[in-house]
């Protein structure tokens, strides 16, 4: 029996050794510090949907099931069910998401394996597992983690039904999709377009047969993707929570409106959150929709290190496979990972999206660059090669020093002339090559342009890591801005001061308090398991409770403690701060400023 280190006997001795190398590094950069930086909404929603299999079939965000969260559930399934396992730990929480993400370069490597070559899979490997897009996204707990495991499991499903001719691994494709739909709904469909340009021009059998095969994938994929929904939609209102992110207690809403088409020219729920708490922080505008929006500022510095590298090999890739034949592999995998980059980037450069999004893209980014890494080392004696090599090398040294900022989190000083540096000897070494056509100076050629690209991401990786940022966080960020999203995001993840003096004056009530917003009620739940009802939602302005529920809680005393925004014009808390007893003043505090009232029976009158 062979070790599991020993490569099959189709691949080279070194490919499995590397591959797993690069997983361990994958996971430490991932794993450090194991849930240190969780998001509290969401970890509030996995303790919730952990505690019965009621609340965990239907999403619930807080333990009486009042109120779904915001998104599908098909991530939190897994986070829940770690936290049911484990219990309710913030190791828990992101321990799902560090085995997606080693899981993700472990697919990837087969993937871009299969119809590139291992050099190229490797490659891949080593650039998805280290960008500093995907270590942000898998330290967290958010759904794009998971979403990018099963879009890479839908491309190998699909490479191997282009290799093999089978109907089943078509299927499976379709099936993977449906899955990330619901770990991340419209999203998740974006690759299709991807999958259907690859097959119709790659499968070997006749057009019709790959139409009719094409229609059955896409077919399988919406048939899973709204499964879910349309058993939920079934349900009486009276047996579900309401459905949050929908004014009309709807799924569809929710999926194809606030997490889907209606992110085109409309603010984040986050501005919104910041606008109903009144957070500058949050309130803030994205940058306007534009073609170079992802490459500037915190999305530059996100994912944007490579992504010109990548999007200039595409067309240099597919003009050097312009005489192969239609099924050629290699020029498959050119069109199918830039069908991917496109088709994501377009829509990320017009949607209103949290940053950690473009962690999507860093798949079809590692994927092209490792299939024109591999090109490039097969055909390094021609000059031309060369040429492009150093112009790519330039293109991207150039534009990472642009990208890092003078100040900044974790911002060394030395990193702007180490990558010069490395670009001058990337370029001496390759035109050493030229002259010489040595094999020492090809190895050393491709070596120093590997070293001269990765060299800025990888240390923004590293910075990642070493000053504890998470999803929401962006490489290089300004430190106002890692404060506060290590105050707000991650706030307050231990047992909560003021617990004991809110378990004195809960006198009997059978939950503990009300909040305007579920990310006020979030760090409640957490540390308790006890049952926050939240006013509006995730941000505020879901019409769950109604005034007439929350003083019919009042009456029956479900509750005391409310605690809304000091300035507000929802009609719920307004009731609350002219009908109860104000415990204090409104006053200001590190991130939000809050009212807090004390509420009997009798006013809800």
């Amino acid at each position: 029996m062979k070790a599991p280190w020993t490569s099959p006997p189709d691949q080279p001795r070194w490919a499995r050794p590397s591959l797993l190398a690069i997983a361990v590094v994958s996971a430490g950069l991932y794993g450090w510090r194991l849930g240190s930086t969780t998001e509290i909404f969401y970890a509030a929603a996995d303790r919730s949907m952990s505690m019965s299999w009621h609340n965990f079939f239907f999403a619930a965000f807080d333990p009486a099931a009042t109120i779904s969260i915001d998104k599908l559930p098909g991530a939190f399934w897994i986070q829940a069910l770690s936290v049911r396992l484990f219990g309710a730990h913030t190791w828990a929480l992101a321990l799902p998401q560090v085995v997606e993400g080693v899981l993700s370069v472990l697919v990837l490597y087969r993937a871009v394996r299969r119809w590139a070559g291992p050099v190229a899979g490797i490659i891949a490997a080593g650039v998805l597992g280290i960008s500093p897009a995907t270590v942000t996204l898998n330290r967290g707990n958010v759904a794009d983690s998971l979403l990018v495991l099963l879009l890479v499991l839908a491309v190998d499903s699909l490479v191997s039904a282009v290799r093999t001719g089978r109907l089943t691994s078509t299927v499976m494709a379709g099936v993977w999709v449906g899955l990330a739909f619901q770990a991340k709904m419209v999203a998740a469909w974006l690759v299709l377009p991807a999958l259907a340009v690859a097959y119709l021009i790659t499968a070997g059998t006749s057009l019709s047969l790959r139409i009719t095969r094409l229609a059955g994938m896409v077919a399988v994929a919406v048939a899973v993707s709204l499964s879910w929904i349309a058993i939920v939609s079934m349900i009486p209102h009276q047996d579900r929570p309401y459905v949050d992110g929908s004014t009309n207690d709807s799924l569809v809403s929710q999926v194809f409106d606030y997490n889907g088409f209606g992110r085109v020219n409309r603010p984040l729920p986050n501005q919104v959150l910041g606008r109903t708490l009144g957070i500058s922080f949050l309130a803030q505008p994205a940058p306007a929709a534009s073609a170079t929006r992802l490459l500037e500022g915190a999305p530059g510095r996100d994912t944007g290190w490579l992504l010109p590298a990548s999007v200039l090999v595409i067309p240099v890739l597919l003009w050097s496979r312009r005489r192969h034949p239609r099924t050629d592999p290699l020029r498959a995998s050119v069109v199918l990972w830039g069908c991917w980059l496109v088709v994501f980037t377009a829509v990320f450069s017009v949607s209103a999206i949290n940053w950690y999004y473009l962690g999507d893209l860093s798949p079809p980014i590692a994927a092209l660059l490792g299939v024109a890494a591999s090109q490039a080392w097969a055909n390094r004696t021609a000059l031309a090669v060369k040429a492009v090599v150093i112009g790519i090398v330039v293109v991207s040294v150039v534009y990472a020093v642009w990208l890092v900022p003078s100040a900044g989190t974790g911002v060394p000083s030395w990193l702007k002339g180490v990558a010069v540096a490395l670009a001058f000897l990337a370029m001496g070494t390759i035109a050493a090559l030229a002259v010489t056509g040595r094999t020492a100076a090809g190895v050393a050629g491709a070596l120093s342009a590997v070293a001269a690209m990765a060299a800025v991401p990888a240390v923004a990786s590293a910075s990642v890591v070493i000053n504890d940022l998470g999803a929401f966080d962006t490489p290089f960020q300004p430190t106002a801005l890692t404060a506060f999203n290590k105050s707000f995001f991650g706030a307050p993840l231990q047992p909560i001061a003021t617990l004991p003096a809110i378990e004195k004056v809960r006198n009997g009530a059978p939950d503990l308090l009300a909040t305007q917003t579920s990310v006020i009620a979030a760090p409640f739940i957490f540390a308790t398991g006890r049952e926050v009802l939240p006013i509006g939602g995730y941000d505020g302005s879901t019409p769950e409770p109604t005034l007439g529920a929350l003083r019919s809680a009042i009456a029956h005393g479900m509750f005391h403690l409310v605690l809304t925004a000091s300035h507000t014009d929802d009609v719920r808390a307004l009731f609350i701060q002219q009908h109860c007893l104000p415990v204090h003043p409104p006053g200001p505090s590190p991130i939000v400023s809050l009212r807090v009232s004390y509420c009997l029976p009798a006013d809800a009158k």
